[in-house]
């Protein structure tokens, strides 16, 4: 959000979600989410995650 000049309202329409889901990803609240959510939510924030698994 910060990189791209984002409010908690802009970035919530980018995400799909209400500007409160976005308070609690903001505030560090990960633990209300689906690591599928929050992997949808950082593509749509243009951020493509990519997840590595060590041996």
């Amino acid at each position: 959000m910060k990189a791209q000049g984002l409010t908690q309202t802009a970035a919530a329409k980018v995400l799909g979600v209400s500007q409160s889901r976005v308070s609690d990803i903001v505030r560090g609240k990960a633990e209300n989410f689906s690591l599928d959510m929050l992997v949808t939510f950082a593509a749509r924030m243009g951020k493509p995650a990519r997840i590595v698994l060590s041996p």
